[in-house]
């Protein structure tokens, strides 16, 4: 068995060929997307600001924009002659010795070098006999800094700086620095299409009635969709394949002709029904077969290449819904972000944070276990974990209790109670 660092090693480095020489991303088809639809996606081109940011000096503070030359030092008097706000810059001539009222954000005049706080002068003492229709001065209550207070025009973004390059996946504080530019309107990569589908006789699609105790409702490809349902991907389901040689084979045939990848779940362990393991190694050819974690191990990694242009990459997941969750939050979500075109330092972070077990937990070596886990923090900010009893991996109702998955490494035995351990809290409860 290849172990689970080893395996997100090969797959990452296959995606970089199929990135590179399969499916080159200055090849790939892009689409204009509207702003506020862009998150997520992967930007396709580069970005420059066509201004300066600021695009004029502005006022960092509400106080007294200053005349150039002007006397700066403690009980100095300045005459105000007028007001600059936001929305309504101040546009006439300002002497030595002379200033305006400013607000915060509003236009520096060209005449003036400095702003001064307004707490820096007495107008707190004298605010409320001001007509401050006429002109009225000010006395400075200690010595100002010429260029204090001030956002200089272009200090944070030059017209023409590259702002974002492609492969950026979209945030919403790039569509914030996006909307500053004034930029509705974006190219991003087409989205890859990705196939889903699921095996099995026993299986039937939410919605309609089970008619045989033996029957069970297929919940991966919900569970499956949902995990992806961030991704920059078009998902198109193929349903449910039932347990046969030759449909197996002409579904997947199908669905290789339309997908860029394909995932299915079930049916690819070593049952005498299991027969997507002869399809794919038919139709492609499977890179690795079995991998050192619980639950899990039967997970495929493969292509489908007969007969078509380019490779369909493939992830076989088992069957029970948490080697599902554990597969797809392993290896296939970060497979699909790579792919998409996002740039390593764009994809998503899978967080592991350090905790106390709370409770002894029972392992056997050979393998890393992922274990349901419910995760808190205590009064004094440490985090503290407790392993839920009765790991099997079909528990589902224990799994949508969980908040995370306690990390244990291949090697290790039991672990006793207060031992620190690895835990990956679930994303969807954090974001």
């Amino acid at each position: 068995m290849i172990t689970i660092e080893a395996l997100q090693s090969a797959i990452k480095q296959r995606i970089d060929i199929y990135n590179n020489n399969d499916f080159p991303l200055q090849k790939r088809a892009v689409t204009t997307c509207d702003l506020l639809k862009s998150r997520n996606q992967i930007l396709a081109q580069d970005i420059a600001s066509p201004f300066d940011i600021p695009r004029q000096n502005l006022s960092a503070m509400d106080g007294y924009a200053i005349g150039q030359g002007s006397e700066l030092t403690k009980d100095s008097v300045i005459e105000i002659i007028g007001e600059s706000q936001a929305g309504c810059a101040y546009t006439g001539e300002i002497a030595i010795g002379q200033g305006v009222r400013i607000f915060t954000g509003a236009v520096v005049p060209d005449s003036c070098d400095t702003v001064i706080m307004q707490e820096n002068t007495n107008f707190a003492e004298i605010k409320d006999t001001l007509d401050k229709s006429k002109p009225y001065t000010i006395t400075l209550k200690q010595t100002a800094q010429i260029n204090n207070h001030i956002r200089k025009q272009g200090e944070e973004v030059e017209s023409g700086e590259a702002v974002l390059s492609a492969g950026k996946r979209l945030n919403p504080t790039d569509i914030s620095l996006l909307a500053n530019l004034g930029i509705s309107q974006i190219k991003v990569f087409e989205p890859l299409t990705v196939g889903v589908l699921a095996t099995g006789d026993e299986l039937v699609a939410i919605g309609n009635e089970l008619t045989s105790l033996a029957q069970i409702y297929n919940s991966n490809t919900p569970t499956l969709k949902s995990l992806l349902s961030d991704l920059p991907i078009s998902v198109r389901d193929y349903g449910i394949i039932p347990d046969n040689l030759e449909q197996t084979m002409a579904a997947i045939n199908d669905a290789m002709q339309d997908c860029d990848v394909l995932i299915s779940t079930a049916g690819v362990s070593v049952g005498d029904y299991d027969f997507l393991t002869t399809v794919i190694e038919t139709l492609g050819q499977i890179n690795h077969y079995k991998v050192a974690m619980k639950p899990g191990k039967p997970f495929v990694f493969g292509e489908l290449n007969k007969g078509i242009d380019k490779p369909v990459l493939y992830f076989g997941l088992p069957g029970n819904p948490l080697s599902t969750v554990v597969g797809a939050l392993q290896f296939v979500i970060p497979g699909l972000w790579q792919m998409s075109g996002a740039r390593a330092a764009e994809q998503p972070i899978q967080l592991s944070i350090k905790a106390t077990l709370t409770n002894d937990v029972k392992k056997s070596a050979g393998r890393k276990d992922f274990q349901r886990g419910f995760l808190s923090q205590n009064e004094a900010g440490s985090y503290q974990v407790e392993c839920f009893s009765g790991q099997q991996s079909h528990r589902i109702k224990q799994l949508s209790r969980a908040n995370c998955f306690v990390v244990l490494d291949q090697d290790s035995g039991d672990i006793s109670a207060s031992s620190m351990v690895t835990v990956q809290p679930f994303s969807w409860l954090y974001t």
